[in-house]
């Protein structure tokens, strides 16, 4: 089927979705490339981005790029396939319901404020990009609660939210650089005049904040996982530094029970009238020294308390 043909000032939109051979090749001032490259279209395959500039005044560029993704789910993904000369902007695969009302209008809008294809197909991308942003604001509240869930209830859950989130800012940042990219290759096929386009400064300043805002959130959960380790690390020492203390502190039992339990036939102590008392009293001793000296070494206690003439 074929989509309509727009046709604005100085150039021309037109979207197809599974267009048959008859039909492209019936396509008004379409370069050969271009008719090529809309019969080679394959609706889930992601093509790498390719120019031609061989000559003056017909350069052109082509390529895929995912502008849809759902995070738990590879196969559900939306890929615009796109053509661009200066006069001509061929696209496919774009879902009319990925602007919705008011969205979708305004994109038509800018469309016919576009100077050229090149403004034009800057104008999609760009939209594309603040979609991008409105989407990461909702992580953005995501990421506020798990803040605070650290602080409030730090457990399994919260640290497999925060691995969650580190993967979402992950795909995230994978569907950000083609667009990356795209901003650069428009201008190595076509030229620096593009650079003073209205529309190619805004969606430059719209894919940098996108970076920038990706970056720091990258950054934020690095210091989630940092301090998560710290935690991890300090709860790890404790419960050893625990079980250490306590095989520590029976190892004068142990010992002195081990002694009074040997079978030797001369043992003066069975005739003692105060045996019992006396080997609690020997346990409780050594068992109080050995803590007294544990107590001294700071070796029982916060880890995180240092001796009193040492700084650090």
């Amino acid at each position: 089927m074929m989509e309509p043909v727009l046709a604005y000032k100085n150039w021309t939109w037109i979207r197809i979705d599974a267009a048959t051979q008859n039909e492209i090749n019936e396509l008004p001032d379409i370069p050969f490339d271009g008719k090529r490259w809309a019969l080679s279209l394959s609706e889930h395959q992601n093509n790498n981005l390719k120019m031609d500039g061989c000559e003056d005044g017909k350069e052109s560029m082509w390529g895929s790029v995912v502008y849809s993704q759902n995070v738990d789910v590879r196969s559900e993904k939306a890929i615009l396939h796109y053509y661009l000369t200066k006069d001509i902007l061929l696209t496919s695969g774009m879902d009319s319901t990925f602007f919705t009302g008011s969205s979708k209008q305004q994109v038509l809008n800018y469309m016919d404020r576009a100077e050229d294809a090149i403004e034009g197909f800057m104008v999609l991308i760009g939209e594309v990009t603040s979609v991008f942003l409105q989407e990461i604001e909702c992580f953005e509240d995501r990421m506020h609660d798990l803040l605070w869930s650290v602080k409030a209830k730090n457990n399994e859950p919260v640290f497999e939210q925060i691995m969650d989130n580190r993967y979402e800012i992950l795909v995230w940042k994978n569907l950000i650089i083609p667009f990356t990219e795209i901003q650069e290759a428009t201008v190595e096929a076509f030229g620096e005049n593009i650079l003073e386009g209205y529309f190619y400064k805004r969606t430059c300043r719209r894919i940098r904040r996108c970076r920038q805002t990706i970056r720091e959130y990258n950054e934020e959960i690095g210091q989630l996982i940092d301090l998560e380790s710290i935690i991890s690390s300090y709860r790890g020492n404790e419960i050893v530094k625990t079980l250490t203390v306590i095989t520590m502190l029976f190892t004068p039992v142990a010992a002195w029970g081990a002694l009074w339990g040997m079978n030797f036939k001369f043992m003066p102590e069975l005739d003692w009238r105060y045996g019992y008392l006396g080997a609690i009293l020997v346990i409780a001793l050594s068992t109080w020294s050995l803590y007294y000296y544990l107590r001294k070494k700071k070796w029982i206690g916060s880890v995180l308390e240092s001796s009193k003439d040492k700084n650090f």
